[in-house]
């Protein structure tokens, strides 16, 4: 007979996977900065963040791409930040007459040039389309960024890859969000205190 369920245990050892990830995310903080500094240099250039992902990892493209546009902690002009996911059309398009692997790529073919940033998420670290995003902005000349697991091809395509140190899909998910947040909050502070000093943008 299997033990009787309890509910409790699957939080508690959720919590603890989830915070022994945290803890080891402290060892990435140089690259996040790296990172985040790519991004405030393409934003003051006036060049554009570009996202790319599959299921929970479109979400997170889309949810931190609005961050960047919209606001996440201050008022200030917007930033551009595009998610490539969102178009019904044009994924099915692509999707229909080229395959699914060209879903992102064609997109960074047609939107991505030289000195912007594509982050591509990938949980299990070899997803063929954004391997393909990755591998053409590359190309084109874009500073490319790898959010993964702790496995994956993915890590070697980017210039520079974030790879969350866990083999389970939700704990990768939620270490891809605290990063990409923390991403946004200094990117925002970085870019408003430099067009601050140069008298441009808006802060408030």
């Amino acid at each position: 007979m299997s033990p009787a369920f309890d509910p409790s245990s699957v939080f508690s050892q959720a919590i603890e996977d989830h915070l022994a990830v945290i803890d080891l995310l402290r060892d990435q903080q140089s690259l996040l900065q790296g990172i985040g500094e790519e991004m405030t240099r393409t934003i003051l250039a006036g060049k554009k963040v570009l996202w790319c992902g599959n299921g929970g990892s479109a979400a997170d493209s889309q949810h931190l791409a609005a961050e960047l546009m919209g606001r996440f902690r201050r008022e200030r002009c917007a930033f551009p930040s595009i998610a490539l996911t969102t178009d019904t059309s044009i994924l099915t398009a692509l999707g229909n007459d080229y395959g699914y692997e060209k879903v992102f790529q064609r997109q960074v073919e047609a939107l991505c040039s030289r000195g912007d940033v594509l982050v591509g998420i990938s949980t299990s670290g070899s997803s063929k389309n954004v391997c393909a995003a990755l591998q053409t902005a590359r190309q084109i000349g874009a500073f490319t960024v790898a959010f993964t697991g702790q496995s994956g091809e993915i890590a070697a395509i980017a210039d520079v890859a974030l790879c969350i140190p866990s083999k389970v899909t939700a704990r990768i998910q939620e270490g891809h969000m605290l990063c990409g947040h923390m991403l946004c909050d200094w990117v925002e502070r970085s870019v408003c205190e430099q067009q601050a000093a140069l008298g441009q943008g808006i802060v408030r």
